[in-house]
């Protein structure tokens, strides 16, 4: 809680929101860059109206084109049917600081928490965040998208590994297929990412390693150097629980490509389970629907992003990202 007053001053000068957290760098226990942008994901119940608002508040955050040629209309228009519902106003500087916020619906937001419609929000939330205003307790709701993650990371890993592996997959889920990973950005984030935010992460997922420990799903060791190691069964009916743990609109896909057995119960009712040929069959099947969500998501929101932000800050925004991208080759 310590860290919610310099989270929370930034909000004081936007007009109020149902939920906001802070994520990225700025999370980062040991970053002490003063240049490093403080990143914000904003719910709102009514974007048009937010933005109209905002804008009278904070006209030089917007992109100039946008807020002069369409206000409001344009920037949930663009950020609607051409992004993934979020705009994000980067660059924007107060107090001596820089932030970057994305304004989302609050009803886009809890459909890509549950159901990984677009897998871009969703992604955000299974890492770590520093929640700073939840008025409809999205924390508890993201609890499903959080074991659905690690869920989908052990289908993804082999019978053993470690918390930090478990961790760097859970990660790499919404980075499969990003647009961005294939010329702007480092090639190394998901190791920094989890070596940064280790305890974070550990914080996050410890209640759900308990769970799928005590149900017999995972087994988890110490080694020498304190590490947890983790040993999984590669079987089909552990394949099948996690496979169960994933959202209605994944599990419908896999179906599709899988099969499906239906079941007569004793009511008469027919029920459909998730027919798995087998584990790699269902892991293989798992990467394409995640790599082809996240790809045609991050492709939209780059496009979006771009006009949203203007020429000049693109530049300054890409540039600063494809420098980064070049130092983590090199």
């Amino acid at each position: 809680m310590e860290h919610n007053t310099p989270f929370q001053s930034f909000l004081q000068i936007l007009p109020p929101v149902e939920f906001a957290c802070v994520y990225g760098s700025s999370l980062h226990p040991n970053n002490h860059d003063k240049t490093t942008m403080t990143d914000y994901i904003i719910g709102v119940s009514d974007p048009k109206q937010w933005h109209s608002e905002n804008l009278k508040l904070n006209k030089h955050h917007y992109a100039s084109w946008m807020a002069h040629l369409g206000g409001e209309r344009l920037i949930t228009g663009v950020a609607d049917k051409i992004g993934v519902g979020v705009h994000f106003n980067p660059f924007a500087s107060w107090n001596g600081k820089m932030f970057k916020y994305g304004v989302v619906r609050m009803h886009d937001l809890l459909q890509d928490v549950k159901h990984w419609e677009k897998f871009y929000l969703c992604g955000r939330l299974q890492k770590p965040v520093h929640i700073v205003v939840d008025n409809l307790n999205i924390n508890t709701t993201n609890s499903v998208n959080l074991r659905a993650a690690m869920s989908a990371a052990l289908l993804l890993l082999p019978s053993e590994f470690t918390e930090e592996d478990l961790y760097a997959k859970v990660c790499s889920l919404s980075y499969m297929g990003d647009v961005r990973m294939l010329f702007a950005e480092d090639k190394n984030k998901v190791k920094k990412i989890v070596t940064g935010q280790f305890d974070l992460f550990h914080s996050m997922y410890k209640p759900f390693l308990e769970e799928y420990e005590a149900k017999k799903l995972l087994r988890l060791s110490s080694t020498a150097s304190h590490q947890i190691q983790v040993s999984q069964d590669c079987d089909l009916s552990v394949a099948c629980s996690l496979v169960s743990a994933l959202p209605p609109s994944i599990r419908s896909q896999i179906s599709m490509k899988q099969g499906e057995k239906m079941n007569l119960r004793e009511t008469g009712r027919i029920v459909h389970d998730i027919n798995i040929n087998s584990r790699e069959a269902a892991a293989n099947c798992l990467q394409r629907i995640l790599r082809r969500r996240v790809m045609v998501s991050s492709a939209r929101q780059a496009i979006s992003g771009l006009l949203a932000v203007g020429g000049v800050n693109a530049t300054r925004y890409l540039s600063r990202k494809v420098s980064k991208a070049w130092k983590s080759w090199i």
